[in-house]
């Protein structure tokens, strides 16, 4: 008998195996136990189900929901047992899973006719818990594409039929749980009895899937009524009917038809006008406003959304400035570390805020000050040749990640200060039931940007990734809804420009590291989507903050 040898990294031990062995068995026998039940695998860095047979040597860890993996695993299965649930209970219903809110899943019930009740709620979650129960596998079946286009046809997922067909590949996958059959664009836990950690609640005209907290899978998220960043969603749903794009099989089909301008110059109106209608509400404070604070997460494209302000802000007469947060920096000796010992650039305490607010207040009592410039070679806070005094009709426009934080301006009446919140609200869709991580946004716009102006590889970009992430939800986005106004940075097309930029730095990451896990699946994720060439992005575009070309000066 063929064997081949395993080396499992979480028990530390070489074994051989019968060829075709999968990894279930291979667990069971080495009876892995994690703090929760096994989702899947990572096999020489890719991630894989336990179904999976190995046929030669492979290097194996066996993740739980602990794992960034391990969620998206449990998390797909638990949309599509959510999907299989809707089916069983309101047959003439489509679900719509819209956006991520509230550390959940917005969905909404398209055809239901009427306000989603209790009872429609009980009965979701009865009809899961069924389903959970009977422990039944989620079968992966590869069929040829024609027919698996046939299949997903008859069972109305037009959108994802679509996609499909775009691919022009020979043989597709499809997933069946029972009599249904779905996909959902990567891998799925054993089977519906693991699902066993979820809610549903009523959340605005829909429901919200609660799914468990990363570090305790007994417990779910709160849900979290989260109104302005809702409407910036519902605003993002309004774009995307306007444009015709709701999802990706449109906007291949426009990109294939050649009409990929057509989608940027109404993308970039309509982001203009927004920004207009800002510059608007700003001039008709009378005055009151001395500073504009700008906020938001890495990469969501603050530096280019302050000079569109600005530019905005001189039509209706008035005199912007802008400054950053980040020549506020302390000293890099100074700067706070997190539980890992990394720098902590995403605290508050980075920031000098009290030398910050110094600043600020003898500007509004008419004074010159001379600006700081932070030095990031050499770590250090420096004076630089830049002097400012505020005078009749002139703004400042402070641009940086705490700019929304009430502790960064204590002082600060808050009719003297606006403040904004930029994201990157992706505004496109695999189909109705896949949509588009806005932090996958996020991360590709800054992998590309660390390459071409900090000489970053996307493996350094992906390991310091988790890191950011941490401080965001730290020290970021439990302040968002103290903006005035929000603003989504994200362009519906923007992806599929970023494509041509990202996929040679992924295929750059080397298969021995671990950051190869998320270089495979981004490769992946593009591998769905056709180029859109960047020559009619306009040079003042968002988007030019991290492909470069940009008319403004950073």
């Amino acid at each position: 008998m063929k064997t081949i040898e395993i080396y499992c990294e979480n028990t530390k031990e070489t074994k051989a195996y019968p060829l075709g062995t999968n990894l279930e068995e291979i667990k069971n026998d080495l009876q892995i136990e994690l703090n929760n039940p096994v989702c899947g695998a990572l096999v020489n860095h890719k991630v894989k189900e336990l179904s999976f047979a190995v046929v030669k040597a492979k290097r194996i860890r066996f993740i739980d929901y602990s794992h960034p993996d391990g969620r998206r695993l449990y998390v797909r299965s638990l949309l599509f047992l959510l999907y299989v649930a809707v089916r069983e209970t309101f047959p003439q219903v489509k679900l719509r899973v819209m956006h991520g809110i509230s550390q959940g899943y917005y969905c909404e019930l398209t055809g239901l006719g009427r306000a989603i009740t209790e009872s429609d709620i009980f009965q979701l979650k009865n009809e899961i818990q069924q389903w959970v129960i009977k422990d039944l596998p989620f079968v992966k079946k590869g069929v040829p594409t024609h027919d698996a286009v046939e299949v997903l046809h008859r069972q109305g997922l037009e959108e994802k039929a679509r996609l499909f067909d775009q691919q022009g590949t020979l043989f597709s996958y499809l997933y069946f749980i029972g009599g249904q059959v779905n996909y959902f664009y990567g891998h799925h836990v054993p089977s519906t009895g693991s699902l066993t950690s979820f809610d549903i609640a009523p959340y605005f005209d829909g429901l919200l899937l609660q799914i468990p907290k990363s570090d305790n899978f007994e417990e779910v998220h709160e849900v979290v009524h989260q109104g302005q960043l809702f409407d910036i969603f519902q605003e993002h749903k309004q774009r995307a009917e306007i444009l015709d794009v709701p999802n990706l099989g449109k906007l291949n089909e426009f990109v294939l038809n050649k009409r990929s301008g057509d989608i940027i110059k109404v993308s970039e109106a309509l982001h203009e006008k927004k920004v207009a209608e800002i510059a608007n509400v700003i001039h008709e404070r009378n005055g009151q406003v001395k500073v504009v604070l700008v906020a938001g997460p890495s990469a969501s494209g603050k530096t280019t959304f302050s000079k569109r302000l600005s530019v905005q802000l001189a039509v209706n007469g008035l005199v912007p400035h802008m400054i950053s947060l980040d020549d506020y920096f302390v000293d890099r000796d100074k700067t706070p570390l997190d539980e890992y010992g990394e720098y902590d650039f995403e605290a508050l305490e980075a920031i000098d805020v009290e030398f910050f607010n110094q600043q600020l207040q003898e500007l509004f009592d008419g004074q010159e000050v001379t600006l700081p410039k932070f030095n990031f070679e050499l770590g250090k806070r420096q004076t630089s040749n830049r002097k400012l005094r505020l005078g009749e009709g002139h703004v400042l426009i402070v641009e940086g990640i705490h700019g929304i934080n009430p502790g960064l301006t204590p002082h600060i009446e808050n009719g003297r200060s606006f403040k904004i919140f930029l994201s990157a609200l992706t505004q496109i869709s695999f189909d109705d039931h896949n949509h588009i991580s806005t932090t996958d946004n996020r991360l590709i716009r800054r992998m590309i940007r660390d390459s071409k102006y900090r000489g970053y590889s996307a493996a350094e970009t992906i390991k310091r990734w988790p890191s950011v992430r941490r401080g965001e939800e730290k020290n970021i986005f439990p302040y968002q809804e103290n903006a005035d106004i929000m603003f989504n940075s994200a362009l519906v097309y923007e992806l599929a420009v970023l494509k041509k930029y990202a996929e040679p730095l992924l295929q750059n990451v080397p298969e021995n590291v671990i950051e190869f896990c998320e270089a495979n699946r981004l490769l992946k994720f593009f591998s769905y989507m056709k180029d859109i060439d960047d020559y009619e992005i306009p040079p003042t575009s968002v988007i030019r903050e991290f492909l470069g070309g940009s008319s403004f000066r950073y």
